[in-house]
């Protein structure tokens, strides 16, 4: 079948069922132990090139899925804005963590260990240059990790606790801190991207901070070569370090990301082949798996995707009925999330565990505590805790009134055009309809959303922004139960739950070593079970479908498949992303 003719078939098949907006896919973010304020990078306006450039199609890898608007920042400081790649193909770190086998993987560093309680020495690998042929040293990290003491650098947080950073010699990096928060550091040290002294320590804090930083320039496999409104463009650094230390070099000479345009246009490159790898949320991707039209996803059924963050219910707690427990109880069996799984997103999710913990946390799921203090899906028993509660209808119209008699009229919101979760919210309003909850489900614009969220004048919500795939759930923890409780809450604790104890035990679990994780978790999960601050929902996908062209040896669930994230999000690639590219092969008939 000619690929013309396969994508007018397979547009037929599936574009009719396509949903036209849905939840963005969300990126991994280092969990702050201080609130991080906005920082607002200077916007650079793309000068359109003379004419079109054409990249050698064999030679290109196309990606798109993590780029929602023109690229504007090239900051490695700026995590939630810069350009699709910035850290993993042009900026490196010390070490990359593969959570598929929960194992770090040494990177820029050699090795890293605490040689006494509160010291950590990181040795460096020796022969790495910058992109400009200068050497990588252990001033580099040192002067990158004093960067925290600037205001507004993400990591700034990182100095409440550590006491200083020093070069020992040129490859040898000490760590002295104050007290070890031995979840935050994991995290610091295989997200924190490294920068040149030689080429930064001359600029303003304003530029160091806010600055664009364009023309990037790391130590990575991959340099700028060019960006405009709908694209960036990263061209292979042929003379990258781990070619000749680790004996990997990455296949594609070019890879372009696409600015993400409508699921409608994003499906039709990718079925036309313009597209080899999207990670884009593509409602009715099962149907082009199953059919047999080359398209691959890491599961060959269902769910198809690996999971990449778990999606919540929040209820507003300083809100009446919800700072009721009982009435967040019975929520939690009011909502059928089965339905949701199948007929909403079509079995390409998996429903949460009661914890909300992802599949890769299953370890640290207390099943003593689930068991005892776990829900599923139950109208029955949602009813029978909102009746011992004193939710009645008293006056006949189908609807409880509160204990006091005063009526209970609710609404749930989600953005306007992110119609899986709007599906998903008029599932959960009829569930609580069903037991005579008046719940109505509300779609304002995202602006609308995002300040009702953060500024707590909501009364129920999805969110999933921070229950990212990471090395830790200690970074789930701190996002679920964020504290303390201020105006605005853009990172997390979106119901504003108080509770001392549980804040105290996520504060517990940050200083706690890995191998001791367990305890401390177990007693958190009691808590959120008994108080239900926040339902766990499903588990949103890693969304990655891909084709084989012009690319062959995906990563894969099946057996001889690399065993890499397929994804390009913001925090993937240095969680082993970036190792795809040094496995995948040109197609053999181009």
């Amino acid at each position: 079948m000619s690929r013309k003719l396969m994508f007018v078939v397979l547009s037929a098949l599936v574009v009719g069922s396509l949903l036209l907006t849905a939840c963005q896919p969300q990126t991994v973010t280092v969990v702050q132990t201080v609130p991080v304020k906005e920082t607002v990078p200077v916007i650079i306006t793309p000068t359109p090139a003379p004419s079109p450039v054409v990249y050698p199609r064999n030679e290109t890898l196309y990606t798109s899925g993590k780029q929602w608007g023109p690229p504007t920042s090239w900051n490695p400081l700026q995590p939630g804005s810069y350009a699709m790649g910035v850290i993993g193909l042009c900026y490196e770190t010390l070490f990359l963590f593969d959570p598929l086998k929960n194992e770090y993987i040494p990177w820029l560093a050699e090795s890293g260990q605490f040689v006494s309680d509160k010291v950590y020495e990181v040795k460096l690998r020796q022969g790495i240059q910058w992109q400009d042929g200068q050497p990588f040293t252990a001033a580099d990290v040192v002067y990158t990790f004093e960067l925290g003491k600037l205001p507004g650098v993400y990591y700034a947080g990182l100095w409440n606790w550590m006491e200083k950073v020093e070069a020992v010699d040129d490859y040898t990096v000490r760590f002295t801190f104050k007290e070890v928060r031995h979840q935050s550091w994991w995290n610091t040290l295989y997200n924190t991207a490294i920068v040149p002294k030689h080429a930064w320590e001359g600029r303003s804090q304003e530029e160091i901070v806010n600055g664009p930083n364009l023309p990037p320039m790391g130590t990575g496999a991959y340099m700028y070569d060019t960006h405009s409104e709908d694209r960036m463009v990263w061209k292979r650094n042929d003379n990258w370090w781990a070619t000749k230390l680790l004996g990997r070099s990455v296949a594609p000479k070019y890879i372009l990301d696409i600015v993400n345009p409508s699921n409608n246009v994003a499906l039709g490159l990718f079925l036309k082949g313009e597209m080899d790898l999207s990670n884009n949320f593509l409602p009715g991707i099962a149907t082009l798996v199953k059919g047999g039209y080359g398209v691959k996803t890491w599961y060959d059924d269902a769910p198809f995707m690996l999971s990449a963050n778990t999606a919540f219910l929040f209820m507003n707690t300083t809100k009446k009925p919800m700072d009721d427990p009982a009435f967040r109880k019975a929520m939690a069996y009011a909502v059928n999330v089965d339905e949701i799984v199948t007929k909403v997103y079509g079995n390409i999710v998996q429903k949460a565990n009661p914890s909300g913990l992802l599949p890769t946390w299953e370890q640290y799921v207390d099943p003593a505590v689930v068991s005892e203090l776990g829900f599923s899906y139950n109208p029955d028993q949602a009813k029978k805790i909102l009746d011992q509660a004193g939710y009645k209808d008293v006056d006949g119209d189908g609807f409880r009134e509160a204990p006091d008699g005063s009526k209970i009229a609710l609404k749930i919101i989600v953005p306007f055009g992110w119609t899986d979760w709007m599906e998903s919210i008029r599932v959960i309003a009829a569930g609580a309809q069903a037991v005579g909850i008046n719940l109505q489900p509300d779609f304002p614009d995202f602006g609308g959303y995002w300040d009702q969220l953060t500024g707590g004048t909501f009364d129920m919500a999805i969110n999933n922004f921070g229950s990212n795939l990471s090395d830790t759930p200690y970074t789930f923890y701190a996002w679920l139960f964020r504290n303390p409780i201020e105006a605005s809450m853009p990172n997390g604790n979106f119901g504003r739950y108080e509770n001392p104890e549980v804040f105290a035990l996520v504060d517990e679990l940050d200083r706690t070593p890995k191998e001791q994780m367990g305890a401390v978790i177990s007693k958190i999960q009691r808590i959120q079970l008994t108080e239900m601050p926040a339902v766990p929902l499903w588990y949103n996908g890693l969304w990655a479908q891909w084709n084989e062209t012009y690319w062959t040896n995906w990563p894969g669930a099946a057996e001889g498949l690399p065993k890499y994230l397929p994804c390009t999000w913001n925090g993937y690639w240095n969680m082993t992303s970036i190792l795809m590219l040094t496995e995948l092969k040109p197609a053999q008939s181009q």
